[in-house]
């Protein structure tokens, strides 16, 4: 697994464990995904690269590095992956922001696309797509497939818990987009659901379950 990164950094670790605790509310599951978010974000963009600039300090002229023109765009698959967004964008302020919405039929599993908004320029950006589940993989595959019609620069996958399903399926059908994560789990469940995983990350982070 080449391009599959699994972070695992203290913090990181510490923070999923409270995050798949089924006694954990929405309020302290949402600042969680959040923070975790921003730990995955520092990982997937430690190969952007740079350039040197000089800075005046109030002492001396400093040689020192800034990113170079990179254009970046972070797209949340809805609903789940909102809640990484003000992770990842505490780190990155500037980036812009697209979504792409669907939904898992509950007889097939298959995702359902119901909406795409992506930046305008989003072929001149290194693309991020998040959610904080890669169960079966559909909704990734899609949602890549989808952006891939535009031809950014690049697209990275970020999630926090993988299943190895997910896994192979997505890097099958995009060998070519490196995925980020927190954890890979054991396996799908009989209802397509990350085993021990932490159940539906879209009702834990909003409340409605």
């Amino acid at each position: 697994m080449a391009n599959v990164t699994i972070t695992n950094h203290p913090l990181i670790q510490h923070k999923l464990s409270i995050l798949r605790d089924k006694n954990t509310g929405s309020k302290e599951f949402r600042a969680l995904i959040s923070e975790i978010a921003t730990l995955l974000c520092y990982e997937a963009t430690r190969d952007l690269p740079l350039e040197e600039v000089e800075v005046e300090t109030p002492v001396a002229v400093a040689k020192t590095k800034v990113i170079s023109g990179k254009k970046l765009a972070f797209v949340p698959i809805l609903r789940a992956g909102t809640g990484m967004l003000d992770g990842v964008l505490s780190l990155v302020p500037s980036a812009k922001v697209g979504h792409i919405g669907m939904y898992r039929d509950p007889e097939t599993a298959l995702p359902i696309p119901y909406y795409c908004k992506l930046p305008a320029d989003i072929s001149q950006r290194e693309v991020f797509v998040v959610d904080p589940m890669l169960a079966t993989g559909g909704s990734a595959i899609d949602a890549i497939n989808q952006i891939k019609e535009y031809k950014p620069k690049s697209i990275k996958f970020m999630c926090i818990i993988a299943a190895p399903e997910g896994i192979k399926a997505l890097t099958d059908a995009h060998p070519d987009v490196d995925i980020f994560c927190a954890a890979c789990d054991e396996c799908l469940n009989d209802h397509k659901y990350i085993v021990p995983g932490l159940g539906d990350a879209g009702d834990r982070i909003f409340g409605t379950k």
